[in-house]
């Protein structure tokens, strides 16, 4: 048995025996602390607080702050009330509640009265930060958690920069893996690089409640990055897979000081660095990614020439969906006015010249909204525009899933590929295995093997395997500018986190590509964004779909903030000349 859950038993089993000894001196009976849940609310009304208490009780991440604010209010009922009285009822109160029930002089004497005493600056402080970290570790967990997005692989849909919230409610909240964090943090402590900010020892299964609906084809949807599963610290922002793809590596484990390949310099020679230390991650501690489904359990999917197939249908285009495009010129070059015009964005791989024919005609690759190829074409120096395909059919891609010979897929050219459903069942072989094998070992949790020409599930010959969870397949808009799907395979049904629904903040960032001793800070980049930037100011308090974003309710906001303002202030004047008269 895993060491959490026998933890978990043992310490529900203390507990319960100190409440059996304790209730009966409260005036209950011993026998309702055997009943789950039904325990909790005896207990709630022993220290006298709302019966609504029990949602918290049973809310992760909250759940075992509440734990110990009730040992420590119960502790106080039966006259428990110095400070280390205190302190251990509400740190270890799973040991101090059968200590306290089993000693002689224990008695009930109720709640503590604190009608009439005046808090401390302490108390009023401490209590209002509990109240605070659990009100928003309630929201965070279960409605609306704040999200930026961190890479340009959705633009034009989402830019880099953007500040939304996304929902959790959409798809059905999912319960952390791991509830013993520190709060606000995602996998590391804040002012730390390394420091985790979760513990290991305690962890619950994956479980979803209801949500409003399921992931649909062409939702925009934010999920734990399945390649974190395993990470490089002094490499977080790359692949630990492909890094050890790169170097010729299956595992880098205990290999701190191995020097592999983590890049170029500027003049194109390989960077090499020691690997550092290597960590595992938890599923809902990996990176926060956001792209498009555009393929869900059961689905089959495919890319010829560009062209996305889901079912064998051509996929849905959104309309600033972003290819690159080889456009032939007279010789003229796309100017900064022009690529402006043209909302291309992406810098240092937007355009750029490709090559010059001998008659002085040139070839430019543009990275280009799928509505403004029309736009280039109509251009008089324009002389074609067509799809930039870098390789065919049968061109094989090492950096593409599944990143075996037997596969020879690329961005443009990729599949047929089975995305898998739940209890749907698919053969397998020592070719297709390398289709699966991440399913069936990382995400599905099996001992996978391959030896002799024959495939061992759990030490049993395995010629094909049924699927616990439903899987997607997640693309970027940016076509040519996006680590996906098409890089580390399939999202896990797990892994997903919610649906973004609302942009309250865009920021222009610096451009990484251009050296900037001097960068510019938050409050600049925000009177940037709102005052010089009519396109990122369109973006500020809009609503998230597939197509897009809608249009800015920023004025909206304003004029509803402005009224309000107004009225509290003269309210506030009217109530002050009223107790002057008085």
């Amino acid at each position: 048995m895993d060491t959490s859950y026998l933890l978990l038993i043992v310490f529900s089993i203390t507990t319960v025996i100190g409440l059996w000894k304790l209730f009966p001196l409260a005036g209950e009976e011993g026998w309702k602390a055997f009943v789950p849940f039904y325990n909790f609310i005896v207990w709630l009304k022993i220290i006298q607080k709302p019966w609504w208490w029990i949602f918290l009780i049973i809310t992760p991440g909250v759940n075992f702050l509440m734990f110990g604010i009730m040992c420590l209010l119960l502790a106080k009922a039966f006259n428990k009330r110095s400070f280390s009285e205190k302190a251990i009822a509400f740190l270890a109160g799973y040991l101090y509640l059968p200590y306290l029930g089993f000693q002689k002089d224990t008695v009930y004497v109720g709640p503590e009265d604190t009608s009439k005493l005046k808090p401390s600056i302490a108390r009023e402080w401490t209590e209002a930060i509990v109240f605070a970290v659990v009100a928003a570790t309630v929201i965070r967990t279960f409605f609306f958690e704040a999200f930026t997005i961190p890479t340009s692989s959705l633009e034009k849909s989402m830019m880099v920069g953007d500040y939304l919230f996304v929902s959790k409610v959409s798809y059905g909240a999912k319960i952390p893996n791991t509830p013993l964090s520190f709060p606000f943090a995602h996998h590391t402590l804040p002012f730390t690089e390394q420091t985790k900010s979760y513990v290991e020892w305690f962890k619950l299964p994956y479980f979803r409640l209801p949500g409003l609906a399921d992931v649909k084809n062409n939702d925009i949807v934010v999920f734990n990055y399945p390649d974190g599963d395993t990470v490089a610290l002094d490499h977080q922002n790359q692949s630990y897979y492909q890094i050890c793809r790169n170097n010729g590596f299956k595992s880098l484990y205990n290999k701190p000081n191995v020097k592999v390949k983590i890049g170029y310099d500027e003049q194109g020679q390989y960077l090499y660095a020691p690997i550092g230390d290597v960590v595992a991650r938890p599923p809902d501690k990996r990176e926060n990614y956001v792209k498009r489904c555009v393929a869900i359990a059961g689905d089959t999917l495919q890319i010829i020439n560009q062209k996305l197939l889901i079912n064998n249908k051509p996929a849905y285009v959104a309309p600033t969906m972003q290819y690159h495009y080889k456009v032939r010129t007279d010789g003229t070059e796309f100017d900064a006015k022009l690529i402006k015009k043209l909302d291309i964005t992406d810098e240092g791989s937007g355009c750029y010249l490709y090559k010059i024919d001998t008659t002085g005609e040139k070839e430019i690759i543009v990275n280009l909204p799928f509505n403004k190829v029309d736009k280039v074409k109509s251009l008089p120096f324009v002389k074609s525009v067509e799809p930039y395909i870098a390789k065919g059919p049968g061109e094989g891609d090492p950096s593409i899933f599944p990143h075996s010979p037997d596969y020879a897929w690329n961005n443009d050219n990729f599949g047929p590929l089975y995305i898998p459903k739940k209890g749907a069942t698919v053969e397998l072989n020592t070719t297709n295995i390398v289709l699966y094998d991440r399913i069936i070992k990382n995400y599905e949790l099996n001992d996978l093997e391959v030896k002799g020409g024959k495939i061992f599930i759990n030490g049993q010959p395995a010629t094909s395997y049924t699927f616990k969870m439903d899987y997607y397949f997640m693309m970027g808009d940016n076509r040519h500018n996006s680590a996906d799907s098409r890089c580390w395979g399939f999202v896990p049904e797990d892994h997903v986190v919610g649906k973004p629904v609302f942009v309250w903040m865009s920021i222009k960032e610096d451009n990484p590509n251009v050296y900037n001793p001097q960068k510019s800070g938050f409050l600049k980049k925000l009177k940037t964004s709102l005052f010089e930037d009519p396109e990122r100011r369109k973006r500020f308090f809009t609503f998230v779909g597939n197509d897009g974003l809608s249009r800015s309710y920023l004025i909206h906001f304003i004029v509803i903030v402005a009224a309000i303002s107004g009225f509290v202030y003269f309210k506030n004047k009217r109530a002050e000349k009223n107790a002057k008269d008085a």
